[in-house]
C-alpha cells in the first residue's frame, strides 16, 4: 500500500485525472474493462485524493463523466455495429455471460442498464447491448446517469476512505503493521477475485455443454 501511494504520488497530478478518466471511458467504449476494470482505476483516483494529490470531488466529477460517456459510446457502437460485435470471435468465451447478460436486459429493461455497472462483464457489455436491443436512447441515458453517479461516486470515495484509513493506522499502531493488515485485505481480495473467476469459468463451462450439438452415432 506504501508503495503503491508513492508510485501515485509521483504522478503529475493531471495526469492521475487523465489516466483514470480515460480507463473508466474506455471500459464502457471499447471494452477494457476485460483487461483492467473501471472500478479499479476509480478507486486508485480516490486513493491520490486520500493523500492530496488530486482533489477529491474533481476526481469524482471526472469519473462520473467518464462512465456516462464512455457507456454513451458504447451504446453507439452496439446500435451502429452490435449484430458483427456480438459475434466477434474474442466473445466466444464469454457466449454463456453475453447471452445472460442479454437474457437479463430484456427482463429488466433499464434497471439492467442501472445494475450492470455494479459487474464488471456486464458494466464492460450491457451499453453494447443495450445499442444493439434499439433501447430508446434517452430511457438509456437516464439509468446510464443514475448508475455512472452512484458506481462512481461510491468507488472514488472507497478508494479515498482506504487511504485515509491506512494512514490513520500507520500514524496509531505503526506503518508494519499496518501494512501487514493491507497485505491481508490484498490477499482477500485476491481469493475472492479467483473464486469469482471459477464460478464464472464453470457457469461457461455448463453453457458450453448445455448448447453442444448431439453426438453423431459412428458407422463403421
Amino acid at each position: 500500500m506504501n508503495s503503491l501511494m508513492h508510485r501515485i504520488l509521483d504522478i503529475a497530478p493531471v495526469w492521475v485525472y487523465l489516466v483514470v478518466a480515460l480507463l473508466v471511458f474506455a471500459e464502457d467504449a471499447i471494452f477494457v474493462g476485460f483487461v483492467i476494470p473501471g472500478e479499479t482505476a476509480a478507486v486508485l483516483g480516490g486513493v491520490a485524493a486520500s493523500q492530496g494529490h488530486v482533489q477529491l470531488w474533481l476526481m469524482i466529477v471526472l469519473v462520473i463523466a467518464a462512465a456516462i460517456i464512455g457507456d454513451s459510446v458504447g451504446y453507439e457502437v452496439g446500435k451502429r455495429v452490435g449484430p458483427k460485435l456480438l459475434q466477434a470471435r474474442m466473445l466466444d468465451r464469454h457466449r454463456g455471460r453475453l447471452d445472460s447478460a442479454q437474457d437479463y436486459l430484456a427482463r429488466r429493461g433499464g434497471w439492467a442498464v442501472f445494475l450492470g455497472r455494479f459487474t464488471a462483464f456486464f458494466r464492460a457489455m450491457m451499453p453494447a447491448l443495450a445499442g444493439t436491443s434499439r433501447m430508446p436512447y434517452r430511457r438509456f441515458l437516464i439509468f446510464n446517469a443514475v448508475g455512472g453517479i452512484v458506481w462512481g461516486a461510491i468507488f472514488v470515495v472507497l478508494g479515498f476512505v482506504a487511504g485515509q484509513s491506512y494512514e490513520a493506522v500507520a500514524k496509531t499502531v505503526g506503518r508494519d503493521l499496518a501494512l501487514g493488515a493491507a497485505a491481508i485485505v490484498v490477499v482477500a481480495l485476491i481469493v475472492w477475485k479467483l473464486r469469482e473467476r471459477r464460478r464464472e469459468r464453470s457457469f461457461e463451462a455448463d453453457y458450453e455443454v448445455s448448447h453442444a450439438g448431439p453426438m453423431t452415432p459412428e458407422t463403421d
